[in-house]
């Protein structure tokens, strides 16, 4: 089959590549409908990396997929199923899988980091790592499954209240996710802080009340003058170096939630800020049994990502889209294996 095969450090290479086939009598082999590519890949192949993965596997890890074999344990997919999957694989048997933390597993498996991925025609993954979809619900709609699965992590926690002013620090594909479901779980103002004009106009488009440029405006006052001198109820960082701002902006008594990662970077805060002001910190990371919820959210229609789908290429043409991305004139790149 044809694959996007991660070379050395910066390099890949679109090739030929064995079919891969069930081993284990739960996997599901898949043939890959569609694709997308997501930051974490730009991270992966950048020079120096931003993660670090196992050269030689196929990239890749975002997609839509349709059930072409199941082994012999299988009992929720059958042949003709579409899916959607996550691609972290815990390992079950850990002390943070056997106490309900699965998405904190010490030895996860990541497929299109450590090992192969769905930059390719076909993939197999354990049964337990998909959910079945309705062949109705949109592929622009579908392709958006595991980045929202992260997310939905992330708003499982907070428990938005119905009116709640958020503030989402950082317009990029994640940062338009968190706009769209909080305001879609009935958050009041939904306000952005972005630098992009690019990305601002699709913040607008996802639902936000006000995109706020950090580099011409002053976001403590503005975000003052849009609550009253309050702060608003939660932010969320979805860069990962802005926890300073966070603070800032936070009403006495509200939440943030970190999402972004940046292993690299350092910040300086104050703890009394924190503890004066009775915060209250969330860190996420990945989805928490919430594909299933995924599926129910698509199959709803009660939200659109299909806007944010700025390129639509062949899986040959995949350097394009990765360009795209790094130059931020992109947001959802989607990408056929079979054109």
């Amino acid at each position: 089959m044809k694959a996007i095969v991660f070379t050395e450090t910066g390099k890949f290479e679109y090739t030929d590549y064995p079919e891969p086939q069930l081993k284990k009598d739960d996997d599901v082999k898949f043939k890959i409908i569609a694709a997308s590519i997501c930051g974490t890949d730009v991270h992966l192949l950048s020079n120096p990396p931003g993660i670090v993965g196992t050269p030689g596997i196929v990239l890749g890890h975002e997609c839509v997929g349709e059930v072409v074999e199941v082994g012999t344990d299988v009992i929720s997919l059958a042949i003709g199923d579409r899916i959607i999957f996550d691609n972290n694989v815990p390992c079950g048997v850990c002390p943070a899988c056997q106490t309900g933390n699965s998405n904190l597993c010490q030895n996860m498996g990541s497929m299109g980091v450590f090992e192969d991925g769905v930059f390719a025609q076909y993939a197999v993954a354990p049964e337990r790592q998909m959910v079945k979809i309705p062949l109705d619900i949109p592929l622009d709609q579908a392709i958006f499954a595991e980045p929202l699965n992260c997310v939905m992590g992330a708003i499982k926690k907070l428990k938005v209240m119905p009116g709640d002013n958020v503030l989402v620090l950082g317009g990029g594909p994640i940062g338009l996710y968190f706009t769209t479901l909080l305001k879609a779980s009935g958050a009041g103002k939904v306000l952005v802080s972005e630098v992009s004009e690019f990305r601002t106009k699709y913040a607008y488009q996802q639902g936000a009340n006000r995109v706020i440029h950090p580099l011409t405006e002053n976001l403590v006052e503005v975000i003052k003058n849009e609550t009253n001198g309050q702060g608003v109820d939660i932010v969320i960082d979805a860069v990962g170096v802005l926890l300073a701002d966070a603070i800032k902006a936070v009403k006495r008594g509200g939440s943030i939630l970190l999402f972004g990662q940046n292993d690299k970077a350092r910040q300086e805060i104050s703890q009394g800020d924190i503890v004066s002001r009775g915060l209250t910190i969330y860190g996420n990371f990945i989805g928490h049994y919430t594909l299933y919820n995924v599926a129910k959210l698509l199959n709803s229609g009660i939200v659109d990502f299909s806007p944010m789908i700025t390129h639509r290429l062949a899986l040959s043409d995949f350097g394009i889209g990765l360009d795209a991305m790094r130059k931020g004139v992109a947001l959802e790149v989607v990408l056929d294996p079979w054109a």
